[in-house]
């Protein structure tokens, strides 16, 4: 007979914390970029681009920690919209760049300032020094996370196969 699972009350766990706080910052930011008809999948891309542009897809996908294939997919919506553009690399044949257009970059101008309210919102009422704190231990959760998927897929590799 299996084990009773340990119970985890969802208001002490920090990953329910974390999904629950990202639906609302997600929530929000798509009633901002639902005014400009922009699907919230591109905004991770364009932040990322807007602050690196000409980037790899590759590089898009390990930033975004998103599947290549599903990185691929909302690229070429972006390349549809206009947003960007996918070029050959002139280094590497086999890689593709991705450029904002000017469409795409003019965007930042009219869309990082919902990013910055809706951080203004979030943080209401919360000492600042609690934020710093709270940045502070959700960048160390994350590497801890990271690390430990790393750890698992060494892992998996050293497994003999049948």
């Amino acid at each position: 007979m299996p084990s009773k699972p340990t119970p985890l009350d969802p208001e002490k766990s920090a990953g329910y914390q974390v999904r629950r706080c990202h639906r609302r910052f997600d929530r929000l930011l798509n009633s901002y970029l639902a005014r400009h008809d922009l699907k919230t999948g591109f905004w991770y891309y364009l932040r990322i681009l807007w602050i690196q542009d000409g980037v790899s897809q590759k590089y898009l996908s390990d930033m975004t920690n998103v599947a290549e294939n599903t990185t691929a997919s909302i690229i070429n919506a972006m390349v549809n919209e206009g947003l960007v553009t996918r070029e050959r690399d002139k280094q590497d044949k086999r890689k593709f760049c991705i450029r904002l257009t000017e469409r795409g970059r003019a965007l930042e101008g009219e869309l990082m300032h919902y990013a910055a309210q809706i951080n203004r919102v979030a943080a209401a009422g919360i000492d600042p020094a609690e934020i710093d704190l709270c940045l502070s231990v959700l960048r160390r959760m994350s590497e801890n996370l990271a690390d430990a998927f790393a750890d698992l897929s060494r892992e998996s590799e050293e497994l003999p196969s049948e």
